[in-house]
């Protein structure tokens, strides 16, 4: 009875510390939380040297034969690889070999003080990044921001891309309806604000999770405010380039997007009108994270296809 009594004063105080560490640091507890998953799915953390310096990526190797089909994910603005974990878990079992990169100033990659870290930085950090790691003509995906880098990659450098996935992407002109300075959060109000944009069905975010992303959120500011900068130049749109895409292109939305709407991606697949266009329904800007499930089967679906899907639109009800 009293090693009893003793494990459960343990536990009590486990319990308690831990319910002062995710007061105190949410955002880092669920970080951890991420990583222990991606862990327990065999998905690697991994480093790679490029010509801009020690880059981290998730890696998450098929069991088929050959270790699966690769594919490379660009995660968008003010985010890291690890968003990307429902789809490296999702994608690893339907039979790719999927790498996920920090881009340039995010996550865990370099942080260099004199980059512009623009779309065409982005890019040429990718194109480095697939050919680090050896990849011989992979298929990429990107999600918005990243949707962006990655055409502009298939543009540049036809010879090192395969297949073409946008997520709810950005790259050709719009007109947005938010604030200029929404990724520039500086108090709960703002922070709730950005979470309403990126997630149609958006729950209140706790006051103690407010003040932690904002902390987390300014430590790398310098880096969003300057990607932010850059892209309002207009410098590397491609609204005049995409009727060049040799690569074939599948163009996943989400119907609820109130970041980058729906129309915006319908004017990509009009644009590019031998792309796939697939709506899902339901989803928002954060489509390949809250919807993974029909989006990893969508993806995969074009992906394997031969030859791939040309001209096609589908609306897709949505199985989270």
């Amino acid at each position: 009875m009293r090693t009893f009594g003793r494990l459960v004063v343990l536990a009590v105080l486990l319990a308690v510390v831990g319910g002062v560490v995710f007061y105190k640091r949410p955002v880092w507890v669920l970080q951890q939380e991420t990583h222990f998953g991606l862990l327990l799915a065999r998905v690697q953390s991994n480093y790679v040297m490029t010509p801009e310096g020690r880059v981290h990526y998730y890696e998450a190797e098929s069991s088929v034969p050959g270790g699966g089909i690769p594919v490379v994910l660009v995660h968008g603005l003010a985010d890291r690889d690890e968003s990307w974990a429902p789809m490296l878990k999702r994608l690893k079992r339907a039979g790719f070999h999927v790498y996920a990169p920090d881009l340039l100033g995010y996550g865990r990659s370099p942080k260099p003080a004199d980059s512009d870290y623009s779309i065409a930085t982005q890019s040429q950090f990718v194109a480095d990044f697939i050919q680090s790691i050896g990849l011989q003509k992979p298929d990429v995906g990107g999600w918005s921001m990243g949707g962006w880098v990655v055409l502009k990659l298939a543009l540049d450098h036809p010879e090192l891309v395969n297949r073409v996935v946008i997520y709810d992407a950005a790259g050709i002109k719009y007109e947005p309806t938010h604030a200029a300075d929404l990724f520039h959060p500086t108090n709960g109000a703002a922070l709730q604000q950005l979470a309403d944009m990126l997630e149609p069905h958006a729950k209140p975010i706790p006051r103690f999770v407010r003040r932690d992303v904002l902390r987390v959120m300014a430590q790398n500011q310098w880096v969003v405010d300057r990607s932010m900068a850059s892209m309002r130049t207009g410098k590397d749109l491609l609204d005049d380039r995409i009727g060049a895409l040799s690569s074939p292109l599948l163009i996943l939305w989400g119907s609820d997007d109130k970041l980058l709407p729906l129309s915006v991606g319908q004017k990509f697949h009009a644009l590019d009108p031998k792309s796939e266009l697939d709506v899902v329904e339901g989803c928002g800007h954060l489509l390949p994270k809250t919807c993974s499930v029909r989006v990893a089967a969508a993806t995969a679906d074009f992906l394997k296809a031969n030859p791939a899907p040309a001209g096609g639109v589908r609306t897709l009800t949505n199985m989270r």
